[in-house]
């Protein structure tokens, strides 16, 4: 059986990711937002490989509907410009599917590049938050936006021209979005994201610059951002997805890990 909040944390990132992808599709006219029979196809085709992804989406997957899913995945990939992942969600495996898994996945050309978290929580009210060697810029500006692709882009080990291909230009991220930097003097060096969607908050694209890393700038931003996005909004549950590196950070704030994400890549 399957928890209620697995499946929000599949939904939720299908849902965000087609406002992001639909989002970048209206400057560059490349995307895909696709719902096929067990898979979210959210694919931007943008240097910005977060920005193309396919989410598994049925629960119980036994081995056989998973070795077909990989397949049409891993084809689909192939036939794109840019690289991207599929997001796999174990808890929708049956046992006999997430033994098979490592094996499916190397039949099907594929790679696991890193594992992920499926998180929520009620996170508010929280305290204004403040740092003292920290201000609060919200991104409303294209000078704003390039810092905040340029820091997620040497947070993840991007060239700076992916970020910015996949964020520049975006009036989502400008004015739809509770996006903020943390700025060290006059230097951004943290940047934090909260949309809402349905009746929670999505917390996305959090990152800090390698020599600001374990200061508590991220942790900060992020506070900051979900205090701006629930004012806002009036709402107190928020989901991520989180890498493993960020997971502790999240728990502090008062996320619980709610699903377990395999992440994979074409291995050619």
């Amino acid at each position: 059986m399957v928890s209620p909040e697995a499946l929000e944390s599949v939904q939720q990132l299908a849902s965000m990711w087609r406002v992001i992808v639909e989002d970048y599709g209206e400057r560059h006219a490349t995307e895909d937002v696709s719902d096929l029979p067990g898979m979210a196809i959210r694919w931007a085709d943008s240097k910005f490989g977060f920005w193309n992804c396919i989410t598994f989406t049925w629960p119980n997957t036994d081995a056989e509907a998973l070795h077909a899913h990989l397949g049409k995945a891993a084809a689909y990939m192939r036939r794109k410009r840019e690289h991207g992942l599929i997001w796999l969600f174990e808890e929708l495996l049956t046992q006999e599917a997430r033994a098979a898994l490592p094996d499916l996945a190397r039949r099907a050309g594929l790679t696991m590049t890193m594992p992920l978290y499926g998180m929520a929580g009620t996170v508010m009210p929280m305290p204004e938050p403040s740092y003292s060697d920290l201000r609060f810029v919200r991104v409303t500006t294209e000078e704003a936006l390039t810092a905040y692709a340029d820091i997620n882009s040497c947070a993840y080990g991007f060239p700076l021209e992916a970020g910015r291909d996949g964020l520049l230009g975006s009036s989502l991220w400008m004015s739809g979005l509770y996006a903020y930097l943390g700025l060290q003097g006059d230097r951004p060096v943290a940047a934090a994201a909260v949309a809402k969607s349905g009746d929670a908050l999505f917390l996305a694209l959090v990152a800090t610059l390698p020599e600001g890393q374990r200061r508590g700038y991220g942790e900060a931003t992020v506070r900051k951002a979900l205090f701006e996005a629930a004012r806002g909004t009036g709402l107190s549950r928020s989901v991520l997805h989180a890498t493993a590196a960020g997971a502790p950070v999240y728990a502090r704030i008062g996320y619980r890990h709610v699903a377990t994400i395999s992440a994979f890549g074409l291995a050619d």
